[in-house]
């Protein structure tokens, strides 16, 4: 009987290593697929960051050696390049993120009627400029206001509307949008070149890449589609894709979609902005990068702002003593104090009123601020677009912007004599200015140029646009269609 027992507790204690062994191997299997994942990765990413970094560098030796000959070609490829890093960094950013469970979400108010507009027009003339039809299909009938994470959300729709645009040669892109009980259905179709049942299955894997079309052009940093995927389910949406190789994709998005009860005082207006009501403000940017100071300055004195600069934070603490302003954009590395340091201080001397962003490209340094305890309200992240940049003021200020729709803000300073002359898309450019969407803006140019635009303005305009002077270019094409 012991024999039996003894034999029993043998067998059983064999099933037990076996099974231990089983899940050794399972772990050890798992940790090298892990190991092969990461290597494949930083492969990617390596060349993903030489890629573009040799081209800056190349043409930076070429213009030292040529001393300044084609300029304007290398400016181009230098800018196309550092977007192509930018965009790099942030979607590495947006991963880490959204893997440590560090990404939170906002609840914004966001006007859903031009939220969809504004992605139109951000992308037609791209669209127009390859020959494709750009479909906007809304219902008539659609909630004003909306409550989500109006960030998120409009990154979501412009990396699925971007791949659109770029791999459709000819034909249509459509976003089409479907609303009801709060639930909300966004469709991005295109006619493309569709993606192939193989390449289908691995759509959302961080650096998976369909074919990339004639001429290599369609070369992408290959993180849009999982970082879209990470995003909508964060926000507690779902996302499909179908495709049929040679006639086209389908991304579709649902996703919840709440109504506010009232609707919000301090919504930012569908319609392009060109000041504010109220007392005018004085806004503070802090950067010991003058390029940075200058750009902010340019997009909000238009505005109405009064703008003062700092260069440092014991200047910025200067100014704010001698004339206290409303908000103050603060950088965070900065010779001497730094910009955390900096806050503290004017926190302390001026209160909770005085108002504190922080606008930097440290990310490790990312304090969302605004509980009462951390010295800043808010953090925002270079790069950035300006109309999230004009969203943080209207919400750090309380501030009722005034608009103006694009075409009446073409209109106005518009006077062309009835025998000129002059080309219809010029007014295009002001609006996609105020937006600051520059590959837009690059892709009219080309347009502009190819229908016969006299080249010293085509050349003025790539000067202007290459400087990332908005401003100017807009003035360019106001002073050409008013005849100036």
């Amino acid at each position: 009987m012991a024999g039996a027992d003894d034999r029993a507790a043998l067998l059983e204690r064999i099933a037990a290593l076996e099974g231990e062994r089983a899940g050794l191997i399972r772990e050890r299997d798992a940790a090298q697929a892990a190991n092969e994942a990461k290597s494949r990765f930083l492969a990617s990413v390596s060349h993903e960051i030489r890629s573009p970094l040799n081209s800056i560098y190349g043409y930076a030796q070429l213009l030292e050696r040529s001393e300044g000959r084609d300029a304007l070609r290398a400016a181009q490829v230098i800018r196309r390049s550092s977007e192509h890093l930018a965009n790099l960094v942030e979607g590495l950013l947006d991963l880490s993120q959204v893997e440590s469970g560090m990404m939170r979400l906002s609840r914004d108010t966001i006007r859903l009627p031009a939220l969809l507009q504004q992605i139109a027009d951000m992308f037609e003339p791209e669209a127009r400029a390859k020959g494709l039809e750009f479909r906007l299909d809304r219902p008539e009938r659609l909630p004003e206001f909306v409550r989500g994470d109006l960030k998120r959300l409009r990154q979501v729709l412009i990396n699925l509307v971007a791949n659109a645009v770029k791999f459709t040669d000819t034909g249509h892109v459509t976003l089409k949008l479907r609303y009801r009980s709060e639930m909300a259905i966004f469709e991005i179709a295109d006619s493309g070149i569709g993606i192939a049942p193989d390449q289908l299955e691995h759509i959302f894997d961080p650096f998976a890449r369909t074919v990339e079309g004639k001429g290599g052009d369609r070369i992408g940093v290959g993180l849009g589609l999982s970082i879209t995927q990470a995003l909508v389910r964060i926000m507690g949406g779902e996302i499909e894709v179908s495709s049929e190789p040679g006639e086209g994709t389908v991304f579709t998005v649902r996703m919840m979609l709440s109504q506010p009860m009232t609707p919000p005082a301090d919504a930012t207006p569908a319609d392009v902005v060109t000041g504010y009501t109220g007392p005018r403000r004085t806004i503070l940017v802090v950067d010991d990068d003058a390029d940075q100071t200058a750009m902010v300055r340019s997009l909000l004195e238009p505005l109405g702002f009064d703008v003062a600069t700092a260069s440092s934070g014991d200047e910025a603490i200067d100014i704010a003593n001698e004339d206290r302003p409303d908000l103050v954009f603060l950088d965070i590395t900065m010779p001497g104090r730094s910009g955390w340091e900096t806050a503290v201080l004017l926190r302390d001397r001026h209160g909770a009123d005085l108002r504190i962003v922080m606008l930097s490209a440290d990310a490790h340094d990312y304090t969302k601020g605004g509980d009462g305890d951390a010295a800043n309200d808010m953090f925002v992240m270079k790069p950035f677009e300006f109309t999230n940049l004009l969203d943080v003021i209207s919400t750090q200020l309380h501030l009722e912007w005034i608009g103006a729709s694009p075409a009446a803000a073409t209109k106005a300073g518009m006077t062309t004599d009835a025998g000129a002359t002059v080309h219809p898309r010029l007014e295009e450019i002001e609006p996609l200015s105020r937006t600051g969407n520059v590959r837009a803006l690059a892709a009219l140019v080309d347009v502009l140029e190819s229908d016969g635009v006299a080249p010293p303005l085509i050349d003025a305009m790539r000067e202007k646009l290459d400087a990332f002077d908005l401003k100017g270019l807009a003035a360019l094409a106001r002073g050409e269609r008013s005849g100036d």
